[in-house]
């Protein structure tokens, strides 16, 4: 078995389009935080750009641990971050090995 594709030209918006995610992950976002503040309903949610951040970083970092086989500096590359705030984040979120 080969790696070789077959090119096909493609125009700019069909190329566009094949490379935009079904549900784009800011609308997921944005459609998760107006539920979200729906339900506090007028109530006090303190803290809430750390939850959110801890919310999400928390699966990134496991998804992309898995990823790498939980190789560190493949992890800080693919992320674009220094292994030092990794190592950080992770022992943080007690994602650490």
């Amino acid at each position: 078995m080969t790696d070789t594709v077959l090119a096909m030209p493609v125009d700019d918006e069909t190329q566009e389009q094949s490379n935009r995610p079904q549900t784009a992950l800011r609308d997921s976002v944005k459609q998760t935080m107006d539920m979200y503040l729906k339900q506090l309903d007028g109530h006090s949610a303190g803290q809430l750009y750390q939850m959110f951040l801890q919310e999400v970083e928390t699966p990134l970092l496991e998804t992309v641990m898995a990823y790498v086989r939980g190789n560190q500096s493949k992890a800080a590359e693919l992320l674009g971050i220094n292994r030092g705030t990794l190592r950080k984040k992770l022992k943080m979120y007690g994602l650490h090995q």
